[in-house]
């Protein structure tokens, strides 16, 4: 039988004192004393331990002068203050202390600290208030960086994300840079999704290169950006600005810890994409699979949440926001135009020309007039290019020696565009025709590529490479000849229609129709439009 606890002893001599047993008695029972007796009978409940004086520490004389170096850090610039490693080594080479450790040293500074700025009126300990959030009302928006493999290659990318703050329902997108035209589309991405706008405030940080062209010292105040005052203009957006630094970074802990959630769940390990197309597609994916969670010990899910909060959403505006950057720079004279530090190739034709370059997250397009005439994916670096060959074949004609060492090419080779099968057709042209001549006819080939497929031309130089046809007409009539035997699922207009679906017009008539009694036209009438037979006159040759 295991020994009794101090209540359980307790309660066992005033059950059995109120049975009639006597003191001693009880003592002799339960093998106590006569004062545990007496305090059993007095209280139920036993007296808690008195805890015994501390022990003195080696560490007792040299309390003080900790206390004096942390009143004195109060006054300390920031960066000057006394680390714990640095009051350590004062404490030895100034005050003789021996054999006390490091350790002691740390845990005494670690409680003594906040209790001195307490103690000079410096203010509590930073305290947070538990907030709830009214369905419809609230959300947080914040950036995070992520790692994405894009074609066999590791690029840094920017996560945007939208937070509801009642339901939790957060929406994502992934960018190629962090700047307005990606908080923008994050921003209309988010709330198409949601399927309308927040009623109340939307938090955010300081976002400068996003929203904010001044942060007014360590405030909430922000000088906005215009685009950025029309934008929340047209959605009908009430930002909240949380203070600058770590101090406002609990003020929208629900996205900062959803992106790192998201982050950890669905980006590790690194994915591997052929496009950012490709990868937005999974996040929207993930999105709506995500809604089946609990946040911490909500008694429903992130979707059972939303479905209250959607319907009391605002609802979204008719008119579009353009949410793209212009630019209007001018063609040089290698066909390029500069755009963020970065250049771009545009066709020869509108080299001298200025243009219109409309600015997105991970792409531009560039117009001459209102004809889209380029069209390529963002650059991350700086002082970067990205050229097409096909924008130079016109001025390659006539200076067919500049292909070789064409940046433009070596851009192709990289992106798989230009194949070892042209290469191996442009040397057999040179071969046979020349340098000149066997460069040009490439170029007409690689002019083909305008109106098939890529697929298609790389079959027809196949082709015309092992038949030794080095010409571009060659590849031309190999090429649509792998196009008309190229095996495609039937259009809808293609499809073959069931014959049981197919009805007769005479069968119809005559099953289902009731019988024709009319009489049978007579065409008599006409008989007086046909020449009539006159008897020749007397006299006359017939």
């Amino acid at each position: 039988m295991s020994p009794l606890s101090k209540v359980e002893l307790y309660a066992a001599i005033r059950r059995d004192a109120r049975a009639g047993m006597s003191g001693r008695a009880l003592e002799r029972k339960y093998n106590v004393g006569r004062r545990t007796v007496v305090k059993a009978l007095t209280s139920a409940w036993p007296e808690p331990r008195k805890k015994p004086p501390p022990r003195p520490s080696k560490l007792d004389s040299f309390k003080s002068v900790i206390d004096e170096i942390l009143r004195a850090d109060l006054d300390a610039p920031r960066k000057q203050r006394h680390t714990v490693k640095r009051i350590f080594d004062r404490l030895i080479d100034e005050h003789a202390m021996a054999d006390v450790s490091y350790q002691v040293v740390r845990a005494y500074v670690a409680i003594r600290k906040p209790e001195i700025r307490t103690e000079v009126g410096r203010g509590p300990a930073e305290v947070f208030i538990p907030q709830s959030h009214r369905p419809g009302q609230e959300a947080e928006v914040d950036f995070g960086e992520v790692a994405v493999r894009r074609r066999g290659t590791l690029v840094t990318c920017f996560l945007f994300s939208l937070r509801l703050s009642f339901s939790g329902k957060a929406v994502h997108k992934i960018s190629l840079s962090g700047g307005q035209e990606a908080f923008f589309e994050g921003h209309e991405h988010a709330f198409r999704v949601l399927g309308g706008v927040p009623l109340g405030q939307i938090r955010y940080d300081n976002l400068k290169a996003a929203v904010v062209a001044q942060v007014l010292g360590f405030s909430r105040q922000r000088v906005e950006t215009e685009r950025w005052t029309a934008f929340r203009s047209h959605w009908a957006i009430e930002p909240f600005y949380c203070q600058p630094g770590s101090q406002g970074a609990h003020e929208k802990g629900g996205v900062e810890g959803q992106i790192g959630w998201f982050r950890r769940t669905h980006l590790v390990p690194v994915p591997e994409v052929g496009s950012l197309a490709e990868l937005n597609a999974c996040v929207d994916a993930w999105d709506v699979a995500d809604e089946t969670r609990r946040i911490g010990a909500r008694p429903r899910t992130v979707g059972e949440m939303f479905s209250i909060e959607a319907p009391l959403l605002r609802p979204l505006p008719d008119e579009p926001f353009e949410i793209g950057r212009w630019f209007t720079p001018r063609v040089d004279r290698f066909s390029q135009i500069s755009i963020r530090t970065n250049r771009y190739s545009v066709p020869v034709r509108v080299i001298g020309r200025r243009v219109r370059v409309l600015l997105h997250a991970s792409e531009l397009i560039v117009f001459d007039g209102r004809t889209e005439v380029a069209r390529h994916e963002r650059l991350l670096a700086k002082a970067g290019s990205r050229l097409e060959l096909d924008h130079y074949l016109e001025a390659l004609v006539r200076k067919p020696g500049a292909l070789p060492g064409a940046t433009a090419l070596e851009q192709a080779r990289a992106a798989g565009k230009f194949t070892p099968v042209h290469d191996a057709w442009w040397a057999a042209a040179r071969k046979t025709h020349g340098d000149r001549d066997g460069t040009r006819a490439l170029i007409q080939v690689l002019l083909l590529h305008r109106h098939m497929t890529h697929e298609h031309v790389v079959a027809g130089l196949a082709a015309a490479l092992r038949a030794g046809a080095l010409t571009a007409d060659a590849v031309a009539l190999e090429a649509r000849k792998a196009a008309d035997t190229d095996i495609t699922p039937p259009s809808a207009s293609d499809r073959v229609v069931p014959a049981a679906a197919v009805a007769s017009l005479t069968e119809r008539r005559l099953t289902q129709l009731p019988p024709d009694t009319r009489p049978l036209p007579s065409v008599a009438i006409y008989d007086q439009l046909l020449p009539s037979h006159r008897t020749p006159r007397e006299g006359t040759n017939t």
